[in-house]
């Protein structure tokens, strides 16, 4: 064997990659754990959890964003959980993932946080949570329901903290689409259903980035600017600007209070889903400059 050929197996042998877990504790939905550690882990890292949409996985959600290149660079650990439930949707209309501590999808996932910071000794501060469509609706879920565990949040073309409680399902061909196409609360009835759903906490709360696609019609834009009222009378922040351009032309930036607790963006043009800004979303969190 040529020496250049072996320093490839070798190299090839000992490269990151995703691996499932399933014995990750309390799983009370039986979702699917994967977590992706580099090769250089930062000493007590960072973790993102990372959500994909209806009808995805783990695995497909972990090639669906640059997400594993940046984790790569700066030593940050990414889990992917999964649903096989629901049409592969999120379970964000349950009594059980609206409660702290009741179980759902938010249990476990919650569950695969506090396995992967005792496995690895990351850093309880710096633990985050993103994802797209169904996934960015169970951000919102595990911002509100695990303010104890996540310190920011970024949703893609996801819906309000509680939107869909009560609803038989949560999956596009459910027969309860009153979320989805825009359901309305004034800004103090939506904080009520995040308060609610963990009575008595008095901590910090989750620094939120929401983004939408003003041409959506799956998830409706206004849907959008409803977790924006919400997590704006969450957080105490109002709206103080709006910027155009950023993160491109076609989209505009609405920046609440002075911009380290709330930002929304809403793209012209844009689709379902809104396409997953990794630059953005990681200098929001804190992970790069």
């Amino acid at each position: 064997m040529r020496f250049s050929s072996l320093l490839g197996f070798v190299a090839s042998a000992t490269a990151a990659s995703l691996q499932r877990v399933t014995d990750f504790g309390g799983n009370p939905t039986r979702i699917n754990m994967f977590i992706y550690v580099p090769d250089k882990v930062a000493a007590n890292p960072a973790i993102i959890v990372a959500l994909h949409p209806c009808g995805g996985s783990g695995e497909q959600w972990f090639r669906g964003t640059r997400l594993p290149s940046y984790a790569d660079q700066n030593g940050f650990i990414l889990i992917f959980p999964g649903t096989p439930n629901q049409s592969n949707c999120w379970d964000v209309q349950s009594p059980a993932s609206l409660t702290h501590g009741q179980g759902g999808d938010a249990l476990g996932i919650v569950n695969m946080v506090k396995y992967t910071l005792d496995k690895y000794k990351g850093d309880k501060d710096k633990v985050y949570v993103m994802g797209s469509s169904s996934g960015g609706m169970m951000t919102n879920v595990l911002a509100g329901s695990y303010p104890d565990v996540f310190e920011a949040g970024a949703a893609y073309s996801g819906t309000a903290h509680a939107c869909f409680a009560g609803s038989p399902t949560a999956t596009p061909m459910g027969s309860n689409q009153t979320c989805a196409q825009g359901l309305q609360h004034t800004p103090e009835e939506w904080a009520k259903f995040v308060f609610n759903s963990y009575p008595g906490y008095t901590g910090r709360r989750p620094r939120m980035q929401i983004y939408h696609g003003l041409a959506d019609f799956l998830v409706r834009p206004q849907c959008g600017y409803e977790a924006l009222k919400q997590w704006s009378a969450v957080l105490g922040v109002p709206l103080a600007r709006n910027v155009t351009g950023t993160p491109s032309a076609q989209y505009t930036q609405h920046i609440y209070g002075d911009g380290t607790k709330l930002q929304g963006f809403f793209g012209q043009g844009v689709g379902h889903t809104a396409p997953v800004q990794e630059v953005l979303m990681l200098r929001f969190f804190g992970l790069i400059q």
